[in-house]
């Protein structure tokens, strides 16, 4: 791994006995107070089962939904501690507030081993503010931190940053391990030739994603509904389909880019067309850039599938973020669960992120074949920009040997 992204991880740490913080991400989807998709919660049991053996007094903490600085009782982490017990099959311990009096009694007495999750740190608007008042009454009282929640490693709020700030380390947990690995395996020390798989609406979402892959991705497969921003620059006829025509000068520059460094962006030659996206509508095929009036184009067509199987079929790096048509929608769903199939058969090496992509290897019952599924969505594009993550940043760095 790269010396910019190696960080001390939660193995390098003297843990027992220590009153240890630990971030997680269980921004998990709740129904009538239960948890209905436990993915992320088993995502992180590795580091927690570590600690665990190491005989730390593990406190966890995570935030849910977007309760926006208010106690709502459809945001309570109540559920989370329920699952993660019979996962763990331990209890964990719940509290009712993230801070205060109760919070730091019942720190106070954990026991080696034990594990207490605290509530939504979003109740309190300073986690979001990254107020130093509640970081300091947050995990002040901690002896080590670390921090497994790759997903929200782009928000600088106060259990991401702030408890780091304080004590002045932090390490990265198994997860989070993992995440820099690949990631750093795949924009730092790529193996050639690299292909990139970019779809989802906007062109705004990935503008910066695109100008950093440009400055070491071989090919660029565009797709979903930004390709009709890039035809839009191109004068081709797009008919009704989706267009943010504020960046059609964006994309033209883009495009130029491209072609200045050599780099292929490589977009649809054909389409997936309807009047609308609904399911069960009429639906039929057009060359790319010559979709009719009221129609619009909902999917990769066919030849455009033969083109981008081929591109990956000669890839030694694969990264993908964002589905390649309305693949929610059955009948504009080939164009992406091709691709995922395609992606999974590659003996490149593969990691696919966003919540759109994930679901779409899913859908292909392909997600046990890819080398990596990023946990993060929001983090892993800002990654791919080339931005820093200040949950990253913060950590403490490891000390490489040449």
């Amino acid at each position: 791994m790269a010396e910019t992204l190696a960080r001390l991880s939660i193995g390098d740490l003297d843990l027992e006995e220590k009153h240890l913080f630990v971030r997680v991400d269980f921004n998990v989807p709740l129904k009538q107070g239960r948890v209905i998709d436990d993915t992320r919660i088993r995502a992180v049991l590795p580091t927690i089962e570590l600690a665990v053996e190491r005989k730390a007094c593990i406190v966890l903490a995570s935030h849910l939904g977007r309760p926006e600085g208010e106690r709502r009782q459809e945001f309570s982490l109540r559920p989370v501690a329920d699952t993660l017990s019979t996962l763990l099959n331990q209890e964990v311990a719940f509290v009712e507030d993230c801070i205060g009096s109760e919070v730091k009694e019942r720190v106070k007495t954990l026991q080696p081993g034990r594990i207490l999750l605290l509530e939504n740190l979003r109740f309190h608007k300073g986690e979001t503010q990254n107020d130093p008042d509640f970081s300091r009454q947050l995990g002040g009282w901690a002896e080590e931190y670390v921090n497994d929640a790759f997903g929200t490693a782009h928000r600088a709020h106060a259990s991401v940053v702030g408890i780091p700030q304080i004590l002045g380390r932090g390490a990265a947990g198994l997860l989070m391990k993992k995440e820099l690995e690949y990631l750093s395996r795949v924009l730092l020390h790529p193996r050639h030739p690299v292909v990139a798989i970019l779809g989802g609406a906007k062109v705004s979402d990935k503008i910066e994603v695109i100008r950093n892959l440009l400055s070491f991705a071989d090919t660029i497969l565009v797709g979903g509904g930004m390709t009709f921003t890039f035809f839009k620059a191109q004068g081709k006829t797009i008919g009704s389909s989706i267009v943010e025509v504020e960046k059609v000068e964006v994309a033209r520059e883009l495009i130029r880019s491209a072609e200045s460094r050599g780099v292929t962006l490589k977009f649809p030659v054909d389409n997936l067309v309807a009047q609308e996206c609904q399911p069960g509508v009429k639906t039929h095929v057009v060359n790319a850039g010559s979709i009719e009036k009221n129609w619009m184009g909902l999917d990769i067509g066919p030849c455009t599938i033969e083109e981008f199987q081929e591109e990956i079929s000669r890839a030694r790096t694969i990264i993908w973020n964002g589905p390649l048509g309305v693949f929610e929608i059955d009948d504009f769903a080939r164009g992406t669960v091709e691709i995922a199939r395609a992606v999974a058969q590659s003996r490149a090496l593969s990691v696919v992120g966003g919540g759109a992509s994930v679901s779409a290897l899913v859908k292909a019952g392909v997600q046990d074949q890819i080398s990596h599924i990023s946990s993060g969505g929001g983090a892993l594009l800002q990654f791919l920009a080339g931005q820093t993550l200040p949950g990253v940043e913060i950590l403490t760095k490891r000390e490489t040997k040449e």
